[in-house]
This record gives structure tokens, sequence and C-alpha cells, in this order.
């Protein structure tokens, strides 16, 4: 008996025997079954060279067992575009090209196929009066990203506005960030921090944040608010929570969420939390952090932005602003006077790369 070079698979010589025959058909339908593709959501366990499986998690896409890892055959390689490169490097022994927007724009893809991309949407602003931090523009990163060849539509977020007082006592929200976008791909914005609110000309009540990308950080209490508040809901995978406050706590407001970490909670009154951490990647080349979380205020100390790219809360007014191009949140004001403003989000950036 003998056999094939590829894949070790045997076949009946006219030298065999019969009674060799039941031994090599067993021998042949086995490792022909272990060739045959998987349809699963999740990849086969102890796979085999040349093993094929068809990733039905999401979009079905073929990959083969090259023995170290799953590799994509679809039979696409990688893209490229026209564009003039922003960048080049080469990493690993693989060469790659990149191009950064920081605004609307457009790639052409000449060849279709996988490339790389980061899209950091528009950070929120921060609150006023006992504001919380604003939450983190959404931090998406995605491998091998398929594209058609042609011309594709690239939108960059622009950050939340802070919003002033519209009279002394009462507070405002600020503006929530915006979607980064590329093709069919998109990143929500950051989700704004809230403020207190004077009810009924008697006492001021806090505000849970707003949802988003990451989530804002809460309003804090002022002497009224007879509940626990919570931070805004961060977008799971790209973004994380805003910074709640304890029903026990007054004049004190969460931080917004980072990509890389919670908004921290006002800590004890007088107080705001901190912004959350951002997040960094490479698909530069070099690493980078993006998407850290605004401080909230309190009425004696501020919280810190996140990563120091988020704007740090202020005591008095405005709060800080998020990094440019970074997709972080704003910081909260704690002032309560008309025209009080909290602090702007940061705009959104976007990236393609591509191996050349």
């Amino acid at each position: 008996m003998a056999v094939t070079p590829v894949y070790a698979i045997p076949y009946v010589e006219s030298s065999d025997l019969v009674a060799n025959y039941p031994g090599v058909s067993e021998s042949l339908a086995e490792q022909v079954e272990d060739k045959l593709p998987t349809y699963a959501a999740t990849a086969p366990s102890s796979p085999s060279v040349g093993q094929v499986w068809i990733d039905s998690s999401g979009s079905p896409i073929g990959k083969v067992w090259d023995g170290s890892a799953w590799t994509i055959f679809s039979g696409a390689g990688a893209a490229n575009f026209s564009d003039t490169a922003t960048g080049t490097y080469t990493d690993g022994g693989i060469d790659y090209k990149y191009l950064t927007f920081t605004g609307t724009g457009t790639v052409t893809i000449t060849s279709a196929g996988f490339a790389d991309v980061l899209l950091i949407s528009g950070g929120a602003a921060g609150g006023t009066n006992n504001g919380g931090g604003g939450g983190a523009g959404g931090m998406l990163e995605i491998t091998n990203a398929y594209f058609s060849a042609a011309t594709h539509t690239v939108v960059v977020g622009a950050g939340g506005a802070g919003r002033a007082n519209a009279v002394t006592g009462d507070g405002n929200a600020g503006d929530n960030g915006y979607a980064s976008r590329i093709a069919d791909y998109l990143s929500p914005g950051g989700g704004a921090g809230n403020s207190s609110f004077l009810k009924a000309g008697v006492a001021y009540y806090g505000s849970d944040g707003l949802a988003g990308g990451s989530g804002g950080g809460c309003g804090g209490h002022d002497g009224g608010g007879a509940v626990t508040l919570v931070g805004g809901a961060g977008t799971t995978g790209i973004g994380n929570n805003g910074g709640g406050v304890d029903l026990s706590i007054d004049q004190s407001s969460g931080g917004g969420g980072g990509a890389g970490a919670v908004g921290a909670d006002g800590p004890s009154t007088n107080y705001g939390g901190a912004g959350g951490a951002g997040a960094a990647s490479s698909i530069t080349g070099a690493s980078v952090t993006y998407a850290g979380g605004g401080g909230g205020t309190g009425a004696t100390s501020s919280g810190a932005g996140g990563s120091s790219i988020g704007g740090a809360g202020s005591t008095t007014t405005p709060g800080g602003a998020g990094a440019t191009n970074t997709g972080s949140g704003g910081g909260g004001a704690y002032t309560n006077t008309s025209g009080a403003i909290g602090g702007a989000g940061g705009s959104g950036i976007v990236i393609i790369r591509v191996v050349v």
C-alpha cells in the first residue's frame, strides 16, 4: 500500500491483498471526512492542517487551518486604494500602507478585498451644574473588513457641543457625539454627560447619563436627589458605561466612559468622578491612544479626563474639551450660573490600512 504526498491520504495499489482493502477504505473515509468543510459559528476543536471551516458567526466566510491559525481563503486578497497614502511601514515582515481621515472624504478601492479599519466616532460633551463627563465615541477596529472595488464615502463624526445653562439654577446635558462611517461600517457617537435641574423652585435633582459608544456620566445631586443615579450605557465591544452617584453623595457627578474603562462614579460629596481610560491602536505602525472619557465635577474638585485626552471637569466653567481627532469626551462644569457651559467632545478619526 502507498500513500499520496498530499495530506497522507491512502489509496489501494495493485500489489495490495484484498484483505487490506477494508483498512485502506476506512482510513481513506476518515481522512476525507476530516477534510470536509464544517459549517458552524465556532471553530472546530483540534483541527488538522488543511481542514476547512465555514464560519457562520456572521456572513459565512471560508477559513482553512494552516497549522497555527484559521486563515481566510475566500479567494479575495488584500484590497488596494488609489488615494495617496498617509503613510507606510513594515511590521513582522509585512508591508502596509494606510490612509487617515480627519474629516469627511472618500476612498477609492481599485482592487476588491480585505483591509483593516479603525473608526473612532465623535466624543460627547459634558453637562453643567454638577455636570457629568461626556462619553467617548465608539472605538471600532476591524481586521479583514471586505471592501468592493468602488469609491466609498468616509464620514468622521464631530464631537458633541457643550450646552450652556439657559438660566441660573437649571443645568443642561451636553450634546451626544456623532457617528463615524466608512462604506457600510459604522461606529456610534459618545453619550452625553448630564446635569442637575431645578424642580419646582425648591431643590436640584440629578439625571442619569446618556447612552452611546461610551456612556456619559450622570449629572450629580445638589441637595434634592433622593435616588441613586447611573451613568449612560456604553456599546459592548467598542465602549464602556459612564459613572454614577450613590443617593447618599451630594454635589458630585460621574465621569464619562472611555474605550478602555468605565467612567468613575462620583467618589464623595463635592468630588467628581474621573473619565474612563482610552484604548490604544497600532494600525498606523505606532501605538496611539484614543477615546478617553470626560471627567465629571463637584463643588470642590473635578475628575480628570481619561488618558489625558478626555476633557477634565471644572469647578467653574467651561469644562475641558476632548482632544481633537481622538473621539474623547468633554468635561462637566460645576457652576449653575447662566451661561455656564460643559466641555465639547473631541472629533473622531477614520483609518484604513491595506497590505502592499
